[in-house]
């Protein structure tokens, strides 16, 4: 296994999507490789990935509003604004043919997308997503676990001013190795300034947590039974005992999701790019080329 960088080698770009600066990395060119980041992570958590697929299509990681190296506007930082910021993301740089690579709340964003601009995608390829509405008995273990703990936690909102608490605190919980200092501060910086840590928050009350059938729920609800006639090609990542997919869900998937290549990437929590990049990028590789002969 080659060592795993804390450096990105990618220089930032930054494009003015709603009147606010969305920051990304590239590499490659030809058809687009979408790469869509979950909360608190950022686009930082493709580095050790995107060598893998940089020659196989033009390879672009944006950091989600309100994360990384993106601008922190006066919204509300639903799933909605997220939704909103990335399609105008792919308008503005005029992204067609796509192939997304999706994480933890990313995959709702490129779910969303892809369900609602299917002529417009090429294959989508998911790790640690959510694919279905679910509750408490279908979430692993790990997560529910997380879920309570915040739950009864007193002042989430303080929050809003400290991020940086919540990924001192879930970071190291994701990933089966010790990630360095450089790395750790690559994660916090975005939430150091006070009231940076809004995203947090509403990701936090956005959580599906099987409680209520709200929004959120529905949405997720509304996408995956269009990926259950969808035809677009499809590569399900899955890791044991993960935090979000469960056997459950892969099993659902293997029955519901046409077109589905499904591989287990073995023991992993919810952060498998961090403890081992290697072995994923050279997966979607080999599906990616897979798709390029069909």
């Amino acid at each position: 296994m080659k060592r795993i960088s804390d450096k990105i080698i990618y220089p930032s770009q930054f494009v003015e999507v709603l009147g606010s600066k969305i920051h990304y990395i590239e590499a490659g060119s030809g058809d687009p490789i979408l790469f869509l980041h979950g909360i608190p992570t950022s686009s930082y958590l493709w580095r050790n990935i995107i060598p893998h697929l940089a020659s196989l299509g033009h390879c672009i990681a944006p950091d989600l509003i309100g994360c990384g190296q993106s601008d922190k506007p006066d919204i509300q930082y639903s799933i909605f604004d997220h939704i909103l910021y990335i399609e105008k993301f792919i308008k503005v740089l005029a992204l067609k043919n796509i192939v997304l690579v999706m994480h933890g709340w990313g995959s709702v964003i490129g779910f969303h997308y892809a369900m609602q601009h299917e002529i417009n995608c090429k294959g989508l390829a998911f790790y640690e997503a959510f694919l279905r509405t679910s509750d408490h008995s279908e979430v692993a273990l790990p997560f529910q676990e997380q879920l309570m703990t915040l739950e009864s936690e007193q002042g989430i909102a303080d929050l809003v001013s400290n991020g940086t608490s919540f990924v001192d605190k879930v970071i190291p919980q994701h990933v089966m190795r010790e990630l360095s200092p450089e790395e750790m501060q690559h994660y916090r910086q975005p939430f150091l300034a006070s009231g940076s840590g809004k995203p947090i928050v509403q990701y936090l009350h956005d959580l599906p947590k099987g409680k209520h059938k709200g929004k959120v729920d529905q949405l997720i609800a509304d996408y995956s039974k269009k990926l259950t006639e969808s035809k677009l090609p499809k590569l399900l990542l899955y890791s044991l005992p993960g935090f979000i997919t469960t056997i459950a869900t892969v099993m659902w998937a293997k029955e519901n999701l046409p077109n589905l290549e499904i591989v287990d990437i073995g023991e992993e929590l919810h952060l498998a790019q961090e403890s081992n990049p290697d072995l994923i990028g050279k997966t979607i590789s080999v599906w990616l080329q897979g798709l390029e002969t069909q």
